[in-house]
């Protein structure tokens, strides 16, 4: 049965830092795309990182290009994808979902639909 649960969600000052992790199984990871989205109140989901089952080069949406950072570790069992996110501002305030789908889907802009199979979502809010 594939799983996927997203982890690391809290509350920040802005500026800071969090950590979140998607930790996954009953799938194939290696041959898998991996996305992080994020919801705020009133708004559509929108597509903010994506990591192929390559690896290689990930797809990040603008307003977190170079403020964000995902990778994933297939070295463990949980299969892990990390999204490391610093400099955060109050717009980043969020639900972060984590969404697996097939190889291939790391466009830009990420479409959500594409996406078969999703966690429950973490909450991240920055704040003073």
């Amino acid at each position: 049965q594939l799983q996927v649960v997203e982890s690391g969600g809290g509350l920040v000052e802005p500026g800071g830092s969090l950590r979140l992790s998607c930790t996954t199984s009953g799938f194939t990871f290696a041959y898998a795309a991996i996305g992080w989205f994020r919801q705020a109140p009133g708004k559509v989901r929108e597509g903010v990182a994506c990591i192929d089952n390559s690896g290689n080069s990930p797809i990040y949406t603008d307003s977190v290009n170079g403020r964000f950072t995902i990778s994933r570790d297939s070295a463990n069992a949980d299969n892990t994808v990390t999204l490391q996110m610093s400099s955060l501002k109050p717009e980043d305030t969020a639900v972060y979902y984590c969404a697996v789908g097939n190889p291939g889907l790391c466009l830009s802009p990420l479409m959500s639909a594409d996406f078969a199979s999703w966690g429950r979502g973490t909450q991240v809010t920055v704040s003073s």
